[in-house]
């Protein structure tokens, strides 16, 4: 058998009934059908919170639309952030009523003109990602009569150390390679356009702390090389992210207090170049992942050949990163448990599969549970982030899942 993630902080004490938000996991199927996304939203203000008490003052809070582009989600997460990052036109149609254009940026590679026009004519920053669409931008709001807001995306000569998904200190289709930013940040500057800064992301979901500093430190080093070799001191950097939620079994969430001190001291001793700059940290399934919960029902117990099947009503899907599909090398289970029975002693060897006819469509792969059967409803953590958008709901054509936003009010 394997072992499964732990269960967030906010659910891992329970018994019996799980209940999200003050209501049972029964209610919420019972009112919403199965399979439905929850998504508690005093979880995703408690991290605000705690964001805010651990980093230092004036240090902003930009959401990562991508993580879960739910519009209620987005709708309420946007007066407790400074900004919402974007990764297309369709994201920004969507949020832009929920933020002031100045405090949206569109970052991703292979933007349209079209996708530039509608950000240059909304005013929001472009983080640009190479040379060519820089000079797109530019000959579009030239055309436009404005002058665009760009920022130059940094591909780093560095990486996040730990990362579960590395973007920095190699060849990379994201951002510009960090030796020839400085040309580029004079020629945007001569242009006319609105210079607004360094966008730097060197990795995601790292749960190590001490990478995180040291990535942190060496991210302000290169903002303040870059500048001092262009000339032009950086009105903001976009830090990235990176901060990471325990997924899998041995994980360890990180020490965001210790993260926040020593942002404190690596900013307290920035140069000259950069004593005007604001900063921002860019975080999404930090923010809502551990917020989610995913609920689907038991329809068929099966047996075969000695292993016992729990086939439920939802699947990849809905749910492909706990599927193991999602940017996982080597297949891990993420925290499930049998909803009515929470805190109740495993001893129900099974997996968990979905009701696509692939293979790959296993929720829980050989896992130890409480005992299941048809009816029951089974709950899939970490599914605030990355869940339903990041998964193929086309597929098969089954049903989609109902989402709801709870404790938002």
């Amino acid at each position: 058998m394997k072992p499964i993630g732990p269960i967030p902080p906010a659910f891992a004490d329970q018994h019996d009934m799980l209940t999200i938000a003050g209501r049972t996991a029964d209610a919420w199927v019972a009112e919403h059908g199965s399979p439905v996304f929850v998504y508690d939203f005093g979880g995703v203000r408690a991290q605000v919170e705690r964001f805010r008490a651990a980093m230092p003052r004036g240090v902003r809070l930009h959401y990562a639309v991508k993580a879960n582009p739910y519009a209620p989600l987005v709708q309420a997460i946007a007066p407790l952030v400074d900004g919402l990052d974007v990764a297309s036109a369709g994201e920004l149609a969507e949020v832009r009523v929920f933020k002031p254009a100045a405090a949206i940026s569109f970052a991703g590679p292979g933007k349209r003109d079209a996708e530039l026009d509608s950000a240059v004519r909304a005013g929001v920053t472009l983080n640009v990602e190479s040379k060519g669409e820089a000079r797109r931008a530019i000959a579009i709001g030239a055309r436009l009569g404005v002058a665009p807001r760009l920022a130059v995306r940094v591909n780093p000569d560095l990486e996040l150390r730990g990362s579960g998904m590395k973007m920095g200190g190699r060849a990379s289709p994201f951002g510009v390679d960090a030796e020839r930013v400085p040309a580029l940040v004079r020629e945007i500057v001569a242009s006319g356009a609105d210079w607004r800064g360094f966008h730097i992301f060197a990795g995601s979901q790292a749960l190590d702390s001490d990478a995180l500093i040291e990535t942190q430190a060496a991210t302000l080093a290169l903002a303040a090389r870059l500048a001092e070799e262009s000339g032009h001191a950086p009105p903001m950097i976009n830090l990235g992210g990176g901060f990471g939620i325990p997924h899998f079994s041995g994980d360890r969430p990180i020490d965001l207090e210790r993260i926040g001190a020593a942002l404190h001291e690596t900013l307290a001793a920035r140069g000259a170049m950069l004593a005007d700059t604001a900063f921002a940290i860019e975080l999404g399934r930090w923010l809502v992942g551990e917020a989610g919960v995913y609920l689907t029902r038991v329809v068929d117990r099966k047996e075969s050949r000695g292993e016992t099947f729990l086939v439920v009503d939802g699947g990849l899907h809905h749910q492909l990163a706990a599927s193991g599909n999602f940017g996982t090398v080597v297949r891990r289970n993420y925290p499930v448990a049998i909803a009515h029975r929470m805190g109740q002693e495993p001893d129900d060897p099974v997996s968990v599969v979905g009701c696509l006819c692939t293979p790959l469509d296993r929720l829980a792969d050989r896992v130890v549970l409480p005992r299941a059967d048809v009816g029951d409803v089974i709950a899939i953590f970490i599914a605030g982030a990355y869940g339903l958008t990041a998964s193929p709901s086309a597929f098969l054509g089954h049903p989609a899942p109902a989402e709801v936003l709870a404790g938002a009010s």
